[in-house]
């Protein structure tokens, strides 16, 4: 049996694995994330697997090496926390799910501008208070409203069919435009400027890289229609909080509403409901009442974690086998 040293494991990781590989893989399920620190730990494994906050810098990959760990398995479609030039100069095979399943991100950045628009989240508590009173629940129609949607992959692509639905005007810019498919939706792309100016909500759905690091920051934030509503579903990184922040206080940002935070490490997926979390910005941006969080749960529907255990497992049986990854997936 192939022997797999999981990290960062939750409940529902450890029953989906446990369910479609019980005939194969030997598991070695832990709650604590990969590190340098914990690299030790996959002592006797002929693989490991990893989620978004793991860190395989170098030390990690060179300890991993020591320890004979050949493949990396990412249960994720992002790898800002992977040194790729350590890993090959390791000989470590890195491999992700690069599309588990663009709906389940798609859908769950339009539940949460919904919910924050016509604040179900406040009426649903107010209601298990008895308070039925309406007072500080307005909201306005999506429709009519113009979104701008900040990359165009599966993920974007899914989320403006759904805005287009609403009757939403659509302005689009990715770094690599896909006109042909903009043209069937009825949408334009623009340069990311024209779309920030022009924008009633602003949508994310880019990867983390050195270019999109911060691409939400002041500067971006002064061009903006004043009381935008911004939506990230990606990566946290993409957001200045610092300058986000300052966009709230002054109404230049009318609403946010994010999954992902960028200091979110230690955190998310953690349950900190007896402790007093140390991030001051976090706590200072959850205090708004224009601001909805959810803990980087847009992944969690059954059919992602089903499509993420499946290539996960694919991948772990042909690399063991010395085969080919499946296309797409190795990094």
């Amino acid at each position: 049996m192939l022997k797999v040293a999981v990290y960062d494991t939750k409940s529902y990781d450890r029953r989906y694995f446990q369910t479609e590989g019980a005939d194969s893989f030997d598991w070695k399920f832990h709650e604590f994330r990969l590190s340098a620190e914990t690299a030790a730990t996959a002592e006797g494994a002929d693989a490991v697997c990893v989620f978004v906050n793991d860190r395989l810098d170098r030390d990690c990959l060179e300890a991993l090496k020591s320890h004979g760990i050949r493949h990396v398995a990412l249960r994720c479609a992002g790898f800002n926390n992977v040194d790729l030039d350590a890993a090959r100069q390791a000989g470590i095979c890195i491999t992700r799910v690069p599309a588990y399943s663009p709906n389940a991100v798609a859908e769950h950045s339009v539940a949460l501008l919904m919910t924050l628009n016509r604040k179900i989240h406040r009426a649903y508590n107010r209601i298990r208070e008895q308070n039925f009173s309406l007072g500080g629940l307005v909201g306005f129609d999506l429709a009519g409203k113009t979104v701008g949607i900040v990359g165009t992959g599966k993920i974007g692509q899914i989320a403006a069919r759904i805005f287009t639905g609403y009757g939403c005007r659509i302005l689009l810019f990715d770094k690599y435009p896909n006109y042909e498919w903009a043209g069937m939706l009825g949408a334009s792309y623009v340069p990311l400027e024209d779309l920030t100016r022009g924008a009633d909500i602003i949508s994310l759905y880019v990867p983390l890289t050195p270019d999109t690091h911060h691409l939400i920051g002041e500067k971006l934030l002064r061009e903006t229609r004043k009381g935008v509503f911004i939506v990230n579903t990606s990566r946290g990184k993409l957001i200045d909080t610092a300058a986000l922040i300052n966009g709230l206080k002054s109404g230049q940002v009318g609403g946010v509403a994010l999954d992902v935070y960028e200091e979110e490490e230690g955190i998310f997926f953690e349950d900190l409901s007896e402790r007093i979390v140390q991030d001051d910005e976090l706590i200072r941006l959850i205090g708004f009442p224009n601001v909805l969080v959810t803990a980087h749960q847009a992944f969690l529907t059954e059919e992602a974690l089903d499509k993420i255990t499946e290539v996960t497992l694919a991948n772990l049986i042909e690399i063991a086998r010395g085969g080919k990854p499946l296309e797409g997936t190795r990094l």
